[in-house]
C-alpha cells in the first residue's frame, strides 16, 4: 500500500517544502528486516501506524501548541467570527481549517478531518491514472476495517465506496466524504465553537471605535478673569 503522505501530502498539514515525507520514508524503508515473504495486510497496516505516528511527520506543526488553536498573529478576531457563521466557511479558510484540524487532534478524532482533506485532494487529481492509487490508499487508509486512521461509517455507505475503488471516478468518495462532514458539523464543529481558545480569539477583538468628534474648547476662569479685567477697563 503507498503511503498516503506521499499520495497526500495535504495530510500533514505542517509539510515543508523539502518535502520531508519523502525522507522518513526512505528511512523507514531502510529500518524495515528484509524477509522471504511479503508482509500481510495486518502487518501492512501496523506499519503504516507507527510511520503515521513518527515525530517527523509533525515537525515545525505552526498550529501551536496544544490549547492554541493558530498563532494569534495569523487570524485576526474578526476572522474567527466568520468561521462561527457555518461550517463549510470554516473548512474554506486555511487558517479555519488548521484551526479546526488542531482542535480534532485533542479530541484525538483528527482522522476524520485528515479523510476529508484527501477526499478533497482526490477530486482535483490532474489525471485518471492518478485515481486508483489514491482511491486505494484512501480505501484502506481511512475505510476498510480496522483500518489505521478508520472513520466512523455506515455499512452502505462503506461497502458502496469499496466497489468504487476498484474503477474509481472522482465521485467515488463524494458520499463518504458527506457522511464524515455531516458527522463533523452535527457533533464536534459546535464543541469547537464553544471551546475556550477559540472564544478567546473572539474576545480578543477590539471594541468598535465611537466616530471622533470635536470637542468645544471649555470656558476656563481664567479667561472669565481676563474678560472681567477688558469690561471694567472700558467702563
Amino acid at each position: 500500500m503507498e503511503n498516503p503522505l506521499l499520495l497526500f501530502p495535504q495530510l500533514n498539514i505542517s509539510a515543508s517544502k523539502d518535502k520531508l515525507y519523502y525522507k522518513v520514508m526512505k528511512s523507514a524503508i531502510k529500518e524495515e528486516p528484509h524477509t522471504a515473504s511479503k508482509p500481510g495486510a495486518k502487518q501492512k497496516r501496523n506499519r503504516l501506524s507507527l510511520l503515521l505516528q513518527k515525530p517527523e511527520f509533525h515537525e515545525g506543526d505552526h498550529l501551536g501548541k496544544p490549547g492554541n488553536l493558530t498563532k494569534a498573529e495569523s487570524v485576526s478576531p474578526e476572522e474567527a467570527v466568520k468561521w462561527g457563521e457555518s461550517f463549510d466557511k470554516l473548512l474554506s479558510e486555511k487558517a479555519g481549517l488548521d484551526a479546526f484540524t488542531k482542535f480534532l487532534k485533542t479530541e484525538f478524532s483528527e482522522e476524520n478531518i485528515e479523510f476529508w482533506i484527501a477526499c478533497e485532494d482526490y477530486k482535483k487529481s490532474k489525471s485518471a491514472h492518478e485515481l486508483l492509487p489514491k482511491a486505494k490508499t484512501i480505501f484502506e487508509t481511512f475505510l476498510q476495517k480496522d483500518a489505521p486512521k478508520e472513520v466512523n461509517l455506515d455499512f452502505h455507505t462503506r461497502e458502496v465506496t469499496r466497489q468504487g475503488v476498484g474503477q474509481p471516478l472522482r465521485s467515488t468518495f463524494d458520499a463518504a466524504q458527506s457522511a464524515v462532514q455531516r458527522l463533523m458539523e452535527q457533533d464536534s464543529y459546535p464543541r469547537f465553537l464553544r471551546s475556550s481558545p477559540y472564544l478567546s480569539l473572539l474576545r480578543g477583538r477590539a471594541p468598535p471605535r465611537a466616530p471622533l468628534r470635536r470637542r468645544s474648547r471649555s470656558f476656563t476662569s481664567g479667561d472669565f478673569q481676563g474678560l472681567h479685567r477688558v469690561v471694567t477697563a472700558e467702563l
